[in-house]
């Protein structure tokens, strides 16, 4: 049975100060990993792909456990998931603390992942429910904080640790997110969802198609591609003809929800094009070591942190076309001027990073509020979680579609005739291409939500 609380006014503003340290914790655990492979890699004998399970196992473990707690939001309250979900991220850095072989790290990043998985769930969940729509962009907004903080904090701090003391001492970090639970339990309502039984057949349908499709993007496999086709058509006939589906086909019926959904898997490729090539184009054609790609990055994710709050504002006060249309500029000025820039000094890198990261930070808030909107409530949970595991499965492909580009080698050919080091021109050509595909997707992102917008507002005005 639902029961309703009257919560205070300032309820919702507490609850996301708290969930900005505990998204620094959650992306800084995802990424510090990162920078310790190598060493992780020599002390274990491995090689690459060997190594490469310990963001791999993550990765799809996190996918998978975003859309699940998402739905498990339908029926039980966010306080006990979150609680469970804490305890098992803790549980996992606990195995990770005392692992002395490598299959206990992988272990330890799939506990972890497990239970982390909670924590974009609820940064989906808490601003649908504790803010009203006209209000809603800025609590995502502050979410955005969160997460440019820790992308900037994770390599750095990840640095540091493994440099100073040992990589094993990065799995006690997490442990930090379990000083949260207290005001979160303080804070958030009792509400629980409906009475429905949770499909298990079809979760596990769904768990194992997201599985296979990504591990055909980061292994190349032809069968794993087959295998989570399969499982996709079984999935489409589970929640078809279940009587109870893990996912009513109500939710994908609604045609402004399912084509946001299109549009955020290819606006949110392009967007998460920046993390991966930068680092990579600073070290091959700069030569610049870790630490200080890291410091090249900072400012980007500063500034983002700084005006993260301003774009959920300006989503609220005029819209979320004129939001997005502010995110498609930047990234189109960051793509179009990091085209032409590279091969050149760091510092111009280090500037138009900043256009676009920001781009890509105000995007999300942009295609968040988007998709919260149409959606009813019952369908909240679900509908979101599957929002942010499209999110994680688009930045999958497009790190995999990009790595491919990059191991064809250095092109003979430059689209954009400025650059003269021809060991930056397919990171040049890449940039283009982006800056095109920005233009691209604004253009449907108008056809379907911009003129409705616009024809509100003139409708309000009139």
């Amino acid at each position: 049975m639902r029961t309703n609380h009257r919560t205070p006014k300032d309820t919702g503003e507490l609850l996301m100060r708290i969930l900005v340290f505990t998204l620094i914790i959650s992306v800084m655990n995802a990424t510090m990993f990162n920078v310790a492979l190598p060493v992780i890699s020599k002390q274990f004998q491995l090689s690459p792909s060997q190594v490469s399970w310990i963001t791999t196992g993550y990765m799809i473990v996190y996918a998978i456990g975003t859309v699940t707690f998402g739905k498990l939001t339908d029926k039980y309250g966010l306080k006990g998931l979150l609680t469970f979900g804490l305890l098992i991220f803790a549980l996992g850095s606990v195995v990770g603390l005392v692992a002395t072989q490598y299959w206990m790290i992988i272990v330890a990043r799939i506990i972890q992942a497990a239970g982390a998985s909670v924590i974009p769930a609820l940064a989906m969940i808490v601003p649908v429910r504790y803010f009203s729509p006209e209000k809603r962009g800025r609590a995502l907004g502050t979410s955005a904080i969160g997460l440019a903080l820790g992308a900037a904090l994770g390599p750095i701090i990840a640095g540091f640790v493994t440099s100073a003391w040992s990589w094993q001492v990065l799995f006690a970090i997490p442990l930090l997110s379990l000083f949260t639970l207290p005001f979160y339990h303080r804070y958030l309502d009792d509400e629980e969802g409906g009475t429905d039984k949770i499909d298990f057949i079809g979760g596990s349908l769904l768990a194992g198609t997201v599985a296979a499709l990504l591990l055909a993007l980061t292994q190349g496999d032809i069968w794993f591609l087959v295998t989570g086709v399969v499982l996709l058509i079984l999935f489409v006939l589970r929640i078809c003809y279940a009587k109870d589906p893990f996912v009513k086909p109500a939710v994908f019926r609604n045609k402004q929800y399912s084509l946001g959904l299109v549009i955020t898997f290819v606006i949110t490729a392009i967007g998460f094009g920046i993390p991966y090539i930068a680092p990579q184009l600073l070290s091959v054609v700069n030569h610049m070591s870790p630490a200080l790609t890291g410091i090249i990055m900072l400012p980007s994710a500063l500034m983002t942190a700084l005006l993260g709050r301003k774009g959920g504002k300006l989503a609220d006060e005029k819209g979320n076309s004129v939001l997005l249309y502010t995110a498609s500029t930047l990234l189109f000025i960051g793509f179009m001027f990091l085209s032409s820039v590279v091969g050149l000094s760091s510092v111009f890198i280090a500037i138009f990073l900043i256009f676009g990261v920001l781009g890509q930070s105000f995007m999300q808030i942009a295609m968040s509020n988007t998709i919260s909107r149409t959606l009813p409530k019952e369908h909240t949970g679900i509908g979101m979680g599957f929002f942010s595991m499209l999110n994680f499965i688009s930045a999958a492909t497009s790190t995999a579609t990009i790595g491919k580009v990059l191991d064809f080698g250095t092109p003979t050919f430059r689209f954009n005739p400025i650059p003269q080091n021809s060991a930056a021109f397919v990171y040049s050509n890449i940039f283009l291409v982006l800056a095109i595909l920005v233009v691209v997707m604004t253009a449907i992102y108008y056809v379907q939500f911009g003129r409705v917008a616009k024809t509100a507002t003139d409708e309000t005005n009139c």
